[in-house]
């Protein structure tokens, strides 16, 4: 077909009429455009289980119906599900996100799009679009969950004896829709059943799953926003009662296109393909200074460490602790050993610590009752618990280790940190701590000693925030997971050891020069970062090219960039440091904690933010809207991460990345055309 007869008339003139192939491989169809002057070729065919083969078959389709040559293919962007797999080694190509794709094959197919609705086999998306330029504004895709995806609606055609594409048709001619009240692909297929059974119609079971599925997009667009110019897009596309489910509950007319819906992702990436074409390959720059910080020194003394308080090696008593408020200076002032409890649980610990805890508690606190359950060497080496909770499920895990493995003890921790009764409070339990460890070493603790270590952790704290502060540089001479391993040290190691480390790796890391391309700087907020839970890190990091540049969360820079007053009484001193630490979201007034993570987006000039927090965490996933109002009132871009430890999401995790950063640049790009324009001006 000739590409006017599709286009946008508008955007015509943006083509080069370059020969270009766009591959979008979805999770159960791949499908392809090419663009040859002024001709355009489409094709599909099932996605295969290679995916390499699934691409060369479709330019294969696209060359035999085009009576093309494969050498005149001058540029390739691959897209979609199966994207990461794609590769040619005679053919210049790139790999750019489906969300990216989808927005710029909507806009040319009409240039008036403002929102698209994408729902592919395995997740759905909302995507916002600039209408002048094509890119992304803003995204949201859905979690793990499969309901509202081309899977849950082909499960349901099973079960009510139709192929797919009689699914749609069957639901348009309901007359009374069926109420289907779960959102989860399970209870749902249950309801069906159970409607079945009933006597209900399947043209009213089919129609109500529509609804329930169409209700679902509109939770997704809710956090976006909804604009006049709707587009509905992938695998879901062409279903007429997927269709009508959407505009009757929206109440927006989706935009009609002179091409198959099915094909704008794969259009988009043909026109990001001659984009490439033109500008010539691209080669992503990758951040850092190509300067890489060797911390296998610190690992081995780790390790060390950690096998002295296993073995009881040097004859003191071992306590674990659970939350950044409890003050190591008396924990080390009474000659204990001390270790943090937060390790990461692979899918065993997890399920062995769920078997304790209820199912909402976060993977987290399963983690660390999984381990106990599990027979973690560390952790059985313990003779004590303690923590000074802020969340109500880690007091929950602190109760269940004195029941069921290690004495503990809990110290209640004040929640208006500003009142003078609770400071004087917290100096109590803080007193009361000392105690305990006074019966648990068999020592006194003198003031004295406590004011050396409030000195000692001072500077501590002091030399690793040094380190932190040279992440403000453009280019930063070292990662955030470095940080992340430098902080877990801070956690594991004594004192003593730890500040010669840290001033040792101050001195290299500020020889470094700050040279080289500038990454995109993001902060990483929410909740705890455990030990061994580095893939978000190495996504951001090592796959996608960013830098975490600032931590927002309970184990990275924020909670040890404090120090206490090391004069007068040192028991007030600790009660008063820690409760002036970078507050836990426990804490009231919540604003004062969203305006301190403001702030340290803006000290560390990030381009975004990632909120990431482990699912049903009750501290920072039930007031993560208070922290995106004000990231949005900053002007800050913002993507909520909700994880789990099983890491199924591996795929879905990256393609959001991904996304995020693509427009994270094209922000950036935008700013600098404009700074450009200005200057010439």
């Amino acid at each position: 077909m000739k590409i006017a007869e599709v286009i946008d008339a508008t955007l015509m003139s943006k083509l080069s009429g370059a020969t270009v192939v766009g591959i979008d491989i979805g999770s159960r169809t791949g499908k392809a455009v090419l663009l040859a002057g002024d001709e355009l070729y489409t094709t599909q065919i099932p996605t295969g289980i290679n995916m390499q083969d699934t691409a060369d078959e479709l330019l294969a389709e696209l060359l035999e119906k085009s009576g093309l040559q494969r050498s005149d293919v001058t540029y390739v962007v691959g897209t979609g599900y199966g994207r990461v797999a794609i590769g040619f080694t005679d053919i210049p190509h790139q790999i750019v996100t489906e969300i990216s794709c989808h927005a710029l094959g909507a806009h040319y197919l009409n240039a008036g799009i403002r929102t698209i609705i994408d729902i592919g086999g395995q997740d759905s998306k909302g995507i916002k679009v600039d209408p002048d330029t094509g890119k992304v504004v803003e995204f949201v895709m859905n979690d793990k969950c499969a309901a509202g995806t081309g899977r849950f609606l082909e499960k349901v055609a099973q079960l009510l004896d139709l192929n797919l594409s009689e699914l749609g048709q069957e639901a348009v001619t309901a007359t009374k829709p069926s109420e289907i009240s779960s959102q989860c692909v399970v209870f749902a297929e249950s309801e069906v059943i159970s409607l079945r059974a009933k006597g209900a119609s399947r043209a009213d079971i089919a129609a109500g799953i529509h609804l329930a599925t169409a209700r679902r997009v509109r939770n997704l667009l809710s956090r976006i926003g909804l604009e006049p110019g709707l587009a509905f897009t992938g695998g879901v596309a062409n279903n007429i009662g997927m269709k009508k489910a959407i505009e009757d509950l929206l109440e927006q007319p989706i935009s009609l296109f002179k091409l198959d819906a099915i094909y704008a992702g794969a259009l988009g990436a043909a026109v990001h393909a001659q984009n490439y074409q033109v500008a010539g390959a691209r080669e992503e720059s990758r951040a850092g200074t190509g300067f890489v910080l060797d911390l296998t020194d610190l690992e081995n003394r780790i390790a060390k460490q950690q096998e002295t308080v296993i073995t009881g090696a040097d004859g003191k008593k071992k306590v674990g602790y659970l939350c950044t408020y409890t003050p190591l200076e008396l924990i080390n002032a009474a000659g204990v050993n001390q270790v943090r409890l937060f390790k990461m649980g692979n899918t065993e610990v997890v399920a062995s610590g769920e078997q304790i805890t209820q199912s909402v508690f976060c993977d987290f606190t399963k983690s660390i009752l999984g381990a106990f359950k599990e027979g973690d060497p560390l952790y059985k080496a313990l003779d004590k618990v303690y923590t000074f909770y802020t969340c109500d499920c880690i007091k929950k895990v602190g109760e269940a280790i004195g029941d069921f493995f290690t004495p503990a003890d809990i110290y209640i921790l004040p929640r208006l940190r500003h009142k003078e009764s609770s400071r004087d409070y917290y100096r109590t339990e803080i007193l009361n701590f000392k105690e305990d460890l006074e019966k648990l070493s068999g020592q006194s603790v003198s003031e004295e000693a406590v004011r050396a270590q409030i000195k000692l952790y001072n500077k501590v704290r002091a030399a690793l925030y040094n380190i932190s502060t040279l992440r403000k540089r453009n280019n930063p001479p070292l990662k955030g997971e470095d940080l992340l391993d430098l902080v877990k040290a801070y956690y594991y190691l004594p004192p003593e050891e730890l500040l010669v480390l840290y001033e040792q790796i101050y001195e290299k890391l500020a020889a470094v020069p700050d040279e080289g391309p500038k990454p995109i700087r993001l902060m990483m907020a929410g909740g705890v970062v455990a030990d061994g839970d580095r893939r978000l890190l190495k996504l951001i990091e090592d796959e996608v090219g960013a830098r975490v540049v600032i931590e927002d969360h309970c184990t990275g820079a924020r909670n040890v960039s404090f120090q206490l007053n090391e004069t007068g009484d040192p028991y007030q001193a600790l009660a008063e440091g820690y409760l002036d630490q970078s507050p836990c979201t426990r804490m009231k007034p919540l604003q004062e904690r969203v305006d301190i993570s403001g702030q340290l987006a803006r000290d560390y000039r990030v381009d975004g933010i990632l909120y990431v927090y482990l699912k049903f965490c009750p501290c920072y996933g039930q007031i993560k809207h208070e922290f995106f109002k004000h990231y949005q009132k900053l002007g800050i871009p913002v993507l909520e991460v909700p994880v789990d430890y099983s890491a199924s999401d591996q795929g879905q995790l990256k393609t959001r990345l991904e996304a995020f950063i693509e427009v994270l640049r094209e922000r950036e790009e935008s700013v600098d055309e404009h700074r450009g324009s200005s200057k010439s001006a």
